[in-house]
Parts: structure tokens; C-alpha cells; sequence
């Protein structure tokens, strides 16, 4: 998921004493406040001989696995069906959660068929009494971790969780208009922005506009919670249904973002949603001279792709990859236990070193080469997430 802002143009570390001794002398330690042992130290190590050859902690993480100093993790405590192919996640974190800003997005890890997988998930939720966090998920064909969520996971699972990251969030104060574009899921981090704005005592006093744009009116994600936004006044909802009325031509003169917000000019622009959409948008904004503040779920692809190649991993496993695929991808097709993490370049969870051949960056087209006897044994450290092949090359894994 990466934020892009963009200002009036287009826009994931005691020697002894060396004096003769001439016949052994015992001294008694006198145990000191530094030396002694302290009683949590006693307890710690007679807790871990008794669980031995486990550890306390694999003790605790059974028993309370939400506890502070554990690895951070979340416990489903209600799953919640949005819409036919989408679901509410509600979380209780462990004590070291953080907090977030209303726009934020946090990493999940989640166990699929014995094996864990991270994807990166906006925030949907503004304050809550309970202290939990909510993520929505829309299940993705061929998703492993979006299908597993919606339609598997249930209250009492456990998540691994990573703090909450990204710059898609408000500017405060809030300026005196704003203007809020989202298609699809990306509605995700403008719902929690929403539901935090208008949990105060005082709701705020800037106008916002909302463009949400669905294929499907089926489809639309918290469609029924925008409504009841408009009619308390809180936001002027413009609801666009490609099967009702076509595609968003967001430069149109006649029917496109300006004839739909006549004062657009005058709004800080935010939009998340499809590549498609937000290029479209960028372009226009750019054009105008305005600013907008884009948050992608996808890392922008260069358009001209390279030929691919055979793609070998050291596991044992080799893959055939065009020059638009992610080796993440190419090594999850084929089977390999891939490190990942917020798959659009930003949290560098899915660093692998490359031994030899030659990938090519998907956002920008430079190649890395590693050549044997000249690159350094332990390879060259790359981001397969936003790395094609550019030939033959070899990962190590």
C-alpha cells in the first residue's frame, strides 16, 4: 500500500591479577544488589526448568498470547459479512498495540494451510470503548489470505499484527473543503477517517464531498453507513454504479469529476482505489494544478515490460515469469515459502538475495545484475514484491 502525495503535479535495520599466587585462596562472594539474583529472575529460570525443553514464553503464548513483551498479535473477536464478498475483521490486540491514524494501515499475518502469510489491510475503525481495531477484507480471486479471512476465519483466531504505517491521513486541522474519491475497497481507509471525524462531541465543520464509485450497488462496501452520513449532513455522497452508469470518465467536459464537483478547484483532493481510477485522477489533478494524495494498494507498474525468464530458487523449485509478474508471485505459483509483507515495496518483508541473473524494478524499470564471481557470496538484497525477472536469474531461499 503506498501514499503518494503529490503538491500541484501527478503523483513500504575478569581477568585475574597477573601478580604470583603462591598457594589457592578461597574468598567468599558476597553477593551484592547487582550480583544477586533478583526474585523475578529466580522465578523466571525455576519456571523455565519446569517446562523444559519448552521455554515459559511457549507456555504463555498458549495461555496469554495478548500479553505485553509478546511478538504483537491479534484475537479475532467477530467476523461481520459487509457484502456478498467482503468482511468485517474484528480484532482485540495484544498490550503492545500502538494505536493508529484514522487513514493508517497495519500488516497481518494469518496461518493458511500451516503456513503464514502477511498482507496489509487498511484501518476501518474510528474510537472503540472495547480497545479492539477492525479491518475490512474483500476477498480477492485467487487471494489465499482475503478468501481465507471472509470466508474462514472465525472468532478466537489468532493474527499476528505489525504497527499501524502510512501517510493517507487528514491534515489538522482540516481545511475548509475536502474532497474524498473512492472506488471499491477503497473505501476502507476513508470510512475510518469518517467514523473518527464524526464520533466527536463536536462534529467538524468542513465540507466534505465523497465520489464513491462501485461496479455494482450489490457491491458497495458500507453503502448503507454513507447514506445515513449524508442524510445527518455530514458529507454530500455522490454514489456512482458502473452497471447503471458506466464508467468514470474522470476528465469527461460533461459528465466526468468537475461536472459531478463543480467547485473541485477549491477542495483538498484524497482518492484511493484501483490503478485505473487513480492514474486518471492524478492526470486530471495535475492538469488543474491541483494537489491530491493517493494511497495504492499496487505499487505503479511500468508500462513496458520486459521478456521474463526462468526464475531458480535455491529451495529446489524453478518457475517461468514474463516481465509484468513479481517474483513473490512467480515463487508463490510455484510453491516456494516466500517472505512477505505489504507486497507494494514498502515494509521490505519479502527481501530475498539475488545470486545471479538479472530483475528488473516494476516502478521504474532499473535492473539489478548480480554476476557471479563478481557480485559478493551473500548476493544483492531486492524486493521481490516489486521485482520482475529480466532474464534467467537465481533467488536465494
Amino acid at each position: 500500500m503506498t501514499t503518494t502525495a503529490v503538491p500541484r503535479q501527478a503523483a513500504a535495520p575478569g581477568a585475574e591479577d597477573a601478580s604470583t599466587v603462591k598457594a589457592p585462596v578461597t574468598t567468599p562472594r558476597i553477593a551484592t544488589p547487582s550480583s544477586r539474583p533478583t526474585l523475578r529472575g529466580r522465578v523466571r529460570r525455576l519456571a523455565d526448568a519446569a517446562v523444559t525443553p519448552l521455554e515459559l514464553d511457549d507456555v504463555l503464548d498458549v495461555f496469554h498470547p495478548l500479553r505485553s513483551g509478546a511478538p504483537l498479535r491479534g484475537r479475532i473477536v467477530e467476523v461481520r459479512a459487509e457484502t456478498e464478498d467482503s468482511a468485517t475483521i474484528v480484532i482485540k490486540p495484544g498490550k503492545d498495540w500502538s494505536g493508529h491514524v484514522p487513514g493508517q494501515y497495519v500488516r497481518v499475518g494469518a496461518e493458511v494451510d500451516g503456513v503464514r502469510l502477511w498482507r496489509t489491510y487498511s484501518l476501518t475503525h474510528g474510537p472503540r470503548r472495547d480497545g479492539c481495531l477492525s479491518i475490512t477484507v474483500k476477498a480477492i480471486p485467487g487471494g489465499l489470505v482475503s478468501n481465507h479471512l471472509v470466508r474462514s476465519a472465525r472468532p478466537g483466531q489468532m493474527l499476528q499484527l505489525a504497527a499501524a504505517q502510512g501517510d493517507f491521513v487528514l491534515p489538522d486541522p482540516l481545511p475548509a473543503k475536502l474532497l474524498l474519491v473512492t472506488a471499491g475497497s477503497g473505501i476502507t481507509p476513508v470510512i475510518g477517517m469518517l467514523r473518527n471525524l464524526f464520533s466527536r462531541a463536536t462534529a467538524p465543520a468542513t465540507d466534505i464531498v465523497l465520489v464513491h464509485v462501485n461496479a455494482s450497488e450489490a457491491s458497495a462496501i458500507f453503502r448503507d453507513e454513507l447514506r445515513e452520513h449524508a442524510q445527518a449532513g455530514h458529507i454530500s455522497l455522490i454514489e456512482r454504479y458502473d452497471d447503471r452508469d458506466g464508467l468514470l470518465d474522470v476528465a469527461h467536459p460533461e459528465a466526468g469529476l468537475a461536472a459531478l464537483v463543480p467547485d473541485l478547484d477549491e477542495r483538498l483532493a484524497y482518492a484511493c482505489g484501483p490503478a485505473g481510477l487513480l492514474d486518471a485522477l492524478e492526470s486530471f489533478h495535475a492538469e488543474r494544478g491541483l494537489d491530491l494524495t493517493t494511497e495504492r494498494f499496487r505499487p505503479v507498474v511500468l508500462g513496458d515490460a520486459g521478456a521474463g525468464g526462468t526464475v531458480t530458487f535455491t529451495s529446489g523449485p524453478t518457475a517461468e515469469a514474463d516481465g509484468t509478474t513479481p517474483l513473490l508471485d512467480a515463487g508463490e505459483s510455484a510453491g516456494v515459502l516466500m517472505p512477505s509483507g505489504c507486497r507494494i515495496g514498502v515494509c521490505f518483508g519479502c527481501v530475498l538475495p539475488l545470486k545471479e541473473g538479472a530483475v528488473r524494478d516494476l516502478r521504474n524499470g532499473a535492473i539489478t545484475q548480480a554476476v557471479p564471481g563478481e557480485t559478493g557470496p551473500e548476493g544483492i538484497p531486492i524486493q521481490t514484491c516489486i521485482n520482475a525477472a529480466a532474464g534467467p536469474c537465481s533467488l536465494d531461499i
